[in-house]
Order: C-alpha cells, then sequence, then structure tokens
C-alpha cells in the first residue's frame, strides 16, 4: 500500500467511500459501531469499529495506523468527526485543517466569541447558563432574539424569544433538551450549551464553498426555504434567484468570513441571510451541506463537492474556476404530514425511475407517529430534483411529492391523508 495514496477517514458514509476508492485512494476508516456496513468493509484497506466522537478511543487507534499502513491525509465530512480528523492532522503535522479552526466551526459558542475579537461587526452572541440571562440579553441586544445549542444539527432546540414574555417558555425547553440525546436527534450528538444571539432579518441561504490553498470559491448560493414561526427546513433550491449585485456582495462576505475563520483548504457550507444590515453570517460547517444538497450542486453545476475534498488534499482534482456556472436548476422539497401515525409509505421506485428526480430519502416508517414540523427531524422525507432552471425545479419537487410519492397518514380523527410537499413562502430579498 503507497502511504501517500492512502486517507485516514474519520467517520464516513457508504458513498464518501466509494467516492475516495474512485480517486484510486487507499482507504483506512475509523467507523462508529452503529454506522457500519458491509460496503464499508468490502471497500476499505482498514475498517476500525470505534466512537471516533471520542479522542481518547481515538488516538492510540490513529498512532498505530500511522505507524503502520501509514496515511498521508485525515479528513472527515460528517459532523461528528471534523474535530478529531482536525486532531489527527495536528498531531501528525499533516496540514488540512486543524483543531483550532475546525472547532470554530463546530461549535456556535466559539465562532461567535472568535468573530468579535477580530470583527467589529460581529453579531453580538452570549452563552446562556441561567433563566436570568436571557432578560439580560434582551435588555442589552433587544428583541427578537435566538436561543440554540452550540453544537446541534438540524434546527434541533433553536427558539426565536420575541420578548419578555417568552423567557419562561425557553429557559424550560432548554432545561429540557440539555443534556439528552432525544430519539429525534442521532446518537453522536449530546446536548450540552445554549447560546444567544442577535436575530438576523431577511432570507436565509446557504452558500455551497470549496477553498484551494486560502482561493474561496463560491460554487452555489441556494434559497432555504423555512416556515416563518420555526426554523426547520422545508425545502431548498438552486442556483439561488437573487441579482448580480446581491450575489457578489455574498461571495465577498463569505470569502471574508472564511479568511476570518483561518480556513484555507476543502469545503464548507455556510448559512446567511441577507437583510437591512446585509450579507450576515449565521452559522457555518466545514463539511458537505445535508438535505441533498450536495446533489443538488452536482446536477446544476457539475461539481461533485464530495469527490472535490477528498481528492484535494492530494491534489487529484483540478480547483474550480472563480465562477462556476449553472447549466440546469435543482431542488429539494421536504414531505410533511398532518399529526397522527404513518399508515404506509409507497411511490418511492416509481418516483426515482422519473429521470428529474435526484433522489427521495424518506424517514417515514409504518407506526412511527407523525408531530407538527418544529425541526428538521419531524419531516417524513424529503424529494430532489432537475429541472430547466431554479423557479421549475421548485415546482417540480412539489409535483413529485404530491403525485407520485404516497406516504398515508392517519390523524387523530381516524382518517388516513396523504402527505404533501411542504408548503413554502418565497420571499423577496432586500439589495445587500
Amino acid at each position: 500500500m503507497r502511504t501517500e495514496r492512502t486517507v485516514l477517514l474519520v467517520g464516513a458514509t457508504d458513498e464518501t467511500v466509494r467516492q475516495a476508492v474512485e480517486l484510486g485512494l487507499h482507504v483506512l476508516l475509523l467507523q462508529h459501531p452503529t454506522k457500519v456496513s458491509e460496503e464499508q468493509r468490502r471497500l476499505t484497506a482498514s475498517l476500525t469499529v470505534v466512537d471516533y466522537t471520542r479522542w481518547e478511543l481515538v488516538e492510540p487507534v490513529v498512532r498505530e495506523l500511522f505507524a503502520s499502513p501509514g496515511f498521508a491525509a485525515a479528513t472527515s465530512l460528517t459532523e461528528p468527526g471534523l474535530e478529531n480528523a482536525a486532531r489527527v492532522n495536528d498531531l501528525f503535522d499533516l496540514g488540512g485543517t486543524g483543531h483550532e479552526v475546525a472547532r470554530r466551526f463546530r461549535d456556535k459558542r466559539v465562532m461567535r466569541a472568535h468573530l468579535a475579537a477580530v470583527d467589529p461587526g460581529a453579531v453580538a452572541a452570549e452563552p446562556l447558563r441561567s433563566r436570568a440571562e436571557l432578560d439580560a440579553f434582551g435588555v442589552r441586544h433587544g428583541y427578537p432574539f435566538i436561543v440554540k445549542p452550540t453544537d446541534a444539527t438540524a434546527s434541533i432546540g433553536v427558539q426565536r424569544v420575541d420578548g419578555p414574555q417568552d423567557a419562561d417558555r425557553v429557559w424550560a425547553r432548554v432545561r429540557a433538551l440539555s443534556g439528552t440525546r432525544t430519539d429525534r436527534v442521532t446518537s453522536l450528538f449530546l446536548l450540552r450549551d445554549f447560546l444567544m444571539e442577535e436575530y438576523l432579518d431577511g432570507p436565509e441561504f446557504s452558500v455551497e464553498s470549496f477553498s484551494f490553498a486560502g482561493r474561496h470559491v463560491v460554487v452555489a448560493i441556494t434559497e432555504k426555504f423555512t416556515h416563518p414561526a420555526h426554523f426547520a427546513e422545508l425545502g431548498h433550491a438552486l442556483p439561488a434567484r437573487v441579482a448580480p449585485a446581491t450575489e457578489e456582495r455574498v461571495r465577498a462576505e463569505v470569502g471574508r468570513f472564511l479568511d476570518l475563520m483561518g480556513f484555507r483548504d476543502g469545503v464548507c457550507h455556510t448559512e446567511i441571510r441577507i437583510g437591512e444590515r446585509g450579507v450576515r453570517v449565521i452559522e457555518s460547517h466545514n463539511r458537505v451541506a445535508g438535505d441533498a444538497i450536495p446533489e443538488l450542486v452536482r446536477a446544476a453545476y457539475g461539481v461533485d463537492l464530495g469527490t472535490l475534498a477528498l481528492g484535494w488534499p492530494f491534489r487529484l482534482v483540478a480547483e474550480l474556476p472563480d465562477r462556476p456556472v449553472a447549466h440546469a436548476g435543482a431542488a429539494v422539497r421536504a414531505v410533511v404530514g398532518e399529526p397522527g401515525e404513518v399508515e404506509s409509505v409507497g411511490g418511492v421506485e416509481e418516483a426515482l425511475h422519473r429521470d428529474d428526480v435526484l433522489d427521495v430519502r424518506l424517514t417515514a416508517r409504518p407506526g412511527q407517529a407523525v408531530r407538527d414540523v418544529a425541526d428538521n427531524w419531524d419531516r417524513l422525507g424529503l424529494v430532489a430534483v432537475t429541472a430547466e432552471d431554479t423557479t421549475a425545479a421548485v415546482r417540480r419537487g412539489a409535483e413529485v411529492v404530491d403525485e407520485v410519492v404516497d406516504v398515508r397518514v392517519r390523524a387523530a380523527d381516524g382518517v388516513s391523508r396523504r402527505a404533501r410537499a411542504a408548503r413554502i413562502v418565497e420571499r423577496a430579498v432586500s439589495p445587500a
């Protein structure tokens, strides 16, 4: 085995392992006991089953693997593996993203504290440790403001505080979630600390980027559709329908943000709002996005962000131009149902056989409880499609969900109804 073509993956999906192998890489995989598959066993040169979120377990394993057979790069494309992959980079001086930078992306409190020290216009944020701090933050920074976990994903635990009357409710929810792994959250995440931060107005977008030795390329700006009463993501669409001047401001601000964060190489998924104060960063992740957004990018731009992330440390992929050009539109629409119980699930194979359908991912299972949507885990699944442009893709995604995918939910009144595409409200974008 040639060490210079060997990568250590800290956690991975089957697809990630396949992409690495297709690049000609030898894969040493650290995989969580709950995530192992036969495909991974077949494709990897070495698979070590370990809780890769715990450095005290990972460190002795990677020391042995570095001694033999050896590896030239360590990386992760999955949220729970990012920090320990960065620790491996530091331990063996491999280059790539180190732990100090990775921690800024993983921990929202650390990110806000770092930006406050280097950016005069940084968003105000403070840790939440007591009920009284909710009132104090509102007095200092005004209402509304946001409370959220420092290191969770999928909009779990994100709450908006509209005034002093909300403080008791929000604090009770924080106490209920703190220190737990609920049935609706992946077991790899433990909710611990919470953060208060200024509310940012305006429609929300995500920015899919790749950095080549400090040159930041915005590959796509993605429209994000959320419900005005909560923060669950109900859909995504790209290329975003924004004015060219707004697009340029987004590119400039995201590049500035990545520079401030000290990020130089690899993929990033950065969430922003565009409002009265211009382009403002909500949070960012040094990994590929979820919700099939990488599939949208591949369909619209012909760019595979996962392959780039795996191949760039070995210089097996070419750098992208500063302004990638889309040749199509693509969209994700969430599947939702009214409260009740899932009765049956169908239509998946039929949908997947449609030429314009990129993926169908249903989490709904017969017997599963259906809740009102409050975060991403309350959705029943999603459908990703492509079309000639963004508007057509948004429309087509809803058609596939409503006409082809067939998830039946028995409501409290005993009537069985078909789940539907989440209804979205498209908002005008203010000039940035």
